[in-house]
């Protein structure tokens, strides 16, 4: 059996796999489903379809898989799906997605979430990402891998971030930010690219130098994007060993709806 507190409750439709710790005073709905050495704090509410997968660290008073708070949700049987590996701290907010969306909210692997993080509906966020305190991300915002959020940064609706990118601390991101980039501020501006971050994920001088050159010709050449985005990809030829981060930025580039950040 998990080993529940006796104060907590806990659905017996809800499936909780034997290793898992339940603190006093949760309560875990019918369609919760938690994998294997996932720990769940004191005062956590835990509702929905919610499925969290092995080896979290939920701290005490989070709430996941509420409804989300849209308007148009009707009680649709919408889902939030957390990943391995994460650490959520405190009074952290997950909603489930909505059906004018996929459905789904997501939160990948070994993300680290810091304490009073909002993830709204259909929120899509990558793995190995940091989200610091009080960022909050409004519906359907997507962010990519190792994007690092700063505190009391507010996301836009729909607003994508790059893998790779540093949003600085307190800022208001309204557009989209492509991979790699360093921004902050209200209005957010693009500072440079995020060099630092790249060398300790182990990138090499070769793909730093074409990083440096795909944040030149989108913000130092007075080039149009489509004049840049041509350029960028004939970086892919010139240094293989890039290839695949042009082709990241490519492939962010035509996603692109609220265009980019500036």
């Amino acid at each position: 059996m998990a080993r529940i507190h006796p104060t907590a409750i806990v659905d017996p439709h809800a499936e909780l796999d034997a290793s898992v710790e339940v603190g006093a005073y949760t309560l875990i709905g019918p369609h919760v489903r938690i994998g294997a050495d996932t720990t769940v704090g004191p005062h956590c509410v835990i509702e929905g379809r919610t499925t969290i997968g092995r080896g979290n660290r939920i701290f005490q008073f989070c709430s996941l898989g509420a409804a989300p708070q849209d308007k148009k949700y009707a009680g649709e049987p919408t889902e939030l799906v957390i990943g391995d590996g994460n650490t959520i701290r405190e009074f952290c907010t997950f909603n489930v997605g909505t059906a004018q969306d996929a459905g789904v909210t997501r939160l990948g692997d070994d993300n680290w979430v810091m304490a009073y993080v909002h993830l709204a509906h259909d929120c899509q966020v990558g793995s190995h990402t940091i989200l610091a305190n009080n960022a909050t991300l409004a519906g359907h915002v997507h962010v990519g891998d190792w994007a690092i959020v700063g505190g009391l940064t507010g996301v836009h609706q729909f607003c994508k971030i790059g893998a790779h990118v540093m949003v600085g601390f307190g800022s208001a991101v309204s557009q989209d930010v492509p991979p790699f980039m360093l921004v902050d501020g209200n209005p957010l501006a693009v500072r440079g690219f995020n060099a630092e971050g790249l060398r300790r994920r182990g990138f090499g001088p070769e793909r730093i130098g074409v990083v440096k050159q795909m944040h030149r010709l989108l913000y130092r050449q007075a080039l149009t994007l489509e004049q840049a985005r041509e350029r960028i990809a004939a970086l892919a030829t010139e240094v293989p060993a890039a290839a695949d981060d042009v082709a990241l930025m490519l492939d962010f580039l035509a996603r692109a709806t609220r265009g980019i950040a500036r």
